[in-house]
């Protein structure tokens, strides 16, 4: 599962470190699901409306056309309640938007491909970076 943050480096940068991994790993392995949580599809989308953009709006489809949109089931809800008031209960606060991707991310069984540090204070949640 894809963050905000990989997703945006992929519509940036299409032969940058990250959409060259999802294209190698597409091509390695084709029963690997490259998907992103509808919450990041939100976040890509209001970007895009906030900031208007013809170059950026082709990127974002070009780039989401290979990826599942994948919606909230209802097993995300008891995991983003404990996950965070886990972290709020050792001082360890994560916004809600990123709570409810980790949250996602360990419902599905997922990876979680992110460059946010943020995200390893999830107990669980496996994490790859595909920007270093």
């Amino acid at each position: 599962m894809l963050d905000t943050h990989i997703v945006s480096d992929m519509m940036r940068n299409p032969n940058g470190p990250a959409a060259l991994r999802a294209k190698a790993l597409s091509q390695a392995t084709p029963d690997v699901l490259l998907q992103i949580s509808v919450i990041v599809d939100c976040e890509l989308q209001f970007g895009l409306q906030r900031k208007p953009n013809p170059r950026l709006s082709a990127a974002y489809e070009r780039t989401t056309s290979n990826l599942t949109i994948s919606a909230l089931e209802p097993t995300v809800a008891p995991l983003y309640a404990s996950l965070r008031a886990t972290l709020a209960g050792v001082g360890m606060g994560l916004d809600a938007n990123d709570a409810l991707i980790a949250a996602h991310a360990l419902a599905l069984d997922a990876t979680l491909v992110s460059a946010d540090a943020a995200f390893a204070r999830v107990p669980g949640l496996r994490l790859e970076n595909w920007l270093d």
